[in-house]
């Protein structure tokens, strides 16, 4: 296996369900180069979801197929990042100390407010799939090609950006030192996803209903309208993850493993909403 390679498994096999077949140590110098390539992984659930989600609607109403295609979503990723949400929620609040709360974390058992926030956040977002998949097939597929990518770069960016809050120790301290260049890459990466994902399902779109009503395809407005949406991803997520991610690092002087995927999970279902906003 090439050294190049790499990290580009290591990040599907850390993230998701794909059956990935390789022989990975995870050292911290290879979860670090791995985290560049996590909007790759965002990509391609959002692909699979999307397409979960579009061949349901198509036999069944959309509140089932919608809950058909979030079922698919959480096993693709193994409940890795709804774990860190549970965990964070009941860490965050309980309002007791920095050291309590970061005990908390670390603690296996889930408790009443983790429970809680897991169940009106995957409420929250089978109804922003049912939305998008009552709008039609363009909007899930506009959806999950953005959120899952952005969510999973922002992950990076936090990384990056926020210091970890148990001094070197635990999962976030093995992502210390990912560096500007990487970020560089990985924002790149998520631009050039989200891109062609919105083009291709825009085209895609377009010529169908060009050939349904016997009118050109597409038209000026609704371009606008998805390089809108391209726009708008990034900058959300940039200011409502630094927000969270300021104020919870003030909390707990820093990030965890965790705090990762709890950003993940609220930012994915934030594009959602952007996106329901945006379609429908």
């Amino acid at each position: 296996m090439s050294q190049k390679g790499r990290p580009i498994l290591a990040a599907f096999q850390f993230l998701s369900r794909f059956p990935v077949k390789a022989e990975l140590d995870f050292s911290p110098e290879l979860l670090r180069r791995s985290a560049k390539y996590y909007p790759l992984v965002g990509a391609a659930i959002g692909l699979a979801v999307a397409l979960a989600g579009g061949l349901a609607g198509w036999a069944i109403p959309s509140l089932p197929a919608a809950a058909a295609a979030l079922i698919i979503w959480v096993w693709l990723t193994g409940g890795l990042h709804l774990d860190g949400w549970m965990d964070s929620a009941d860490a965050l609040l309980s309002y007791r100390s920095r050291e309590r709360m970061l005990e908390i974390m670390k603690d296996s058992r889930v408790g009443a407010m983790g429970v809680l926030a897991c169940v009106l956040l995957l409420l929250f977002k089978v109804t922003l799939i049912s939305s998008l998949l009552d709008s039609g097939r363009f909007a899930l597929a506009a959806a999950m090609l953005t959120a899952p990518v952005w969510s999973r770069w922002f992950m990076a960016w936090a990384m990056h950006r926020f210091p970890t809050a148990r001094a070197g120790e635990g999962l976030a301290g093995r992502f210390r030192g990912l560096g500007t260049k990487d970020m560089a890459i990985a924002t790149l990466l998520a631009l050039l996803l989200t891109g062609a994902g919105l083009g291709i399902a825009g085209t895609a779109n377009g010529l169908i209903s060009g050939v349904i009503s016997g009118s050109a395809p597409g038209g000026m407005g609704f371009w606008l309208l998805i390089g809108g949406y391209f726009a708008a991803a990034p900058l959300v997520t940039l200011a409502a993850g630094s927000l969270a991610a300021s104020k919870i690092s003030a909390r707990l002087g820093g990030l965890t493993g965790d705090i990762y995927g709890a950003l993940n999970e609220g930012l994915e279902a934030l594009l959602l909403l952007v996106a329901v906003i945006f379609f429908c």
